[in-house]
């Protein structure tokens, strides 16, 4: 599959069936992660791969919704689907330069943004291999991080930046409409 066509048809997935992923296909996916870019080659991405279903149930347990009371619509899929990444950034690494942190040398208006940059390339190269093989992903961002952090024993030097939800897919989304290129993109100057 070319890379134009994985970007296109990728979708995320919240509907999975309960059949297991294979070794070969997530260290498919773990390689591309580990190809991604990142800030001065730091590669702060610390990725903890979880199959074990009462695991992955507690961590389903984290979910937040976009309404009080209400129920997030990846919950579901987190159960069921083969495996569960969280994804984290290593303190320290990304936006620093010899020792130095990127806030003092390299201050910008964004804060620390350099860690969540760079685990978004790694996590944006995961699901595109992993559309590659037939898998599905989502993106979860909406969850307790203090829960998972107990969860899963990480250390207070990493920060929990997502989880994400991979396994074979039980439902085929449509694409869903994108704003032509005129709607975003400006030449040389900002105009409306």
């Amino acid at each position: 599959m070319d890379v134009m066509q994985a970007i296109k048809e990728r979708r995320a997935i919240r509907k999975y069936r309960p059949d297991p992923v294979s070794d070969e296909a997530l260290r498919t996916v773990l390689e591309a992660a580990r190809w991604a870019p990142s800030w001065g080659n730091s590669q702060c991405l610390k990725l903890i791969v979880v199959r074990d279903p009462s695991i992955k149930s507690q961590l389903a347990d984290t979910l937040r919704s976009k309404t009080p009371g209400g129920k997030n619509s990846a919950t579901d899929g987190f159960r069921t689907a083969g495996v569960a990444l969280v994804a984290c950034a290593a303190d320290g690494l990304s936006g620093c330069y010899k020792g130095e942190q990127g806030e003092t040398i390299l201050a910008t208006d964004k804060g620390k943004w350099w860690l969540m940059f760079d685990v978004g390339l790694a996590m944006q190269n995961l699901t595109l291999a992993a559309h590659a093989l037939g898998l599905g992903t989502v993106h979860i961002g909406m969850f307790d991080a203090e829960k998972v952090r107990q969860i899963l024993g990480i250390p207070e030097n990493l920060t929990i930046v997502e989880m994400l939800v991979l396994g074979w897919p039980d439902e085929k989304p449509a694409p869903r409409p994108r704003k032509e290129i005129s709607e975003f993109v400006t030449y040389d100057k900002y105009s409306r």
